[in-house]
């Protein structure tokens, strides 16, 4: 197995990122832990080994204010569309 690309690396995270906000603003009411847009938003085969990548993308959007993150009582984070900024063109 071939090391990936620091290219390829930000083209996963870019396509993640595209992934995660095209199916939440299909589903605006939709909010979902890691382990459940790992499972049930991305597609499965494509993204299961992806997790720590996919926190990694997660965060960025949330620190662009894209998504806001609630942390549950069992230590579990929340991800859901922030409605109080304008989506991307």
């Amino acid at each position: 197995m071939t090391k990936q690309s620091h290219a390829e690396s930000v083209d996963d995270e870019g396509e993640i990122g595209r992934s995660v906000l095209a199916y939440l603003h299909s589903h605006p009411q939709a909010a979902d832990t890691l382990r459940g847009i790992v499972n049930w938003w991305l597609p499965r085969q494509r993204f299961e080994s992806g997790c720590l990548r996919i926190e990694h993308v997660l965060g960025q959007l949330v620190t662009e204010g894209l998504l806001h993150r609630d942390e549950l009582p069992d230590g579990e984070v929340l991800y859901a569309l922030n409605r109080h900024t304008k989506p991307p063109h």
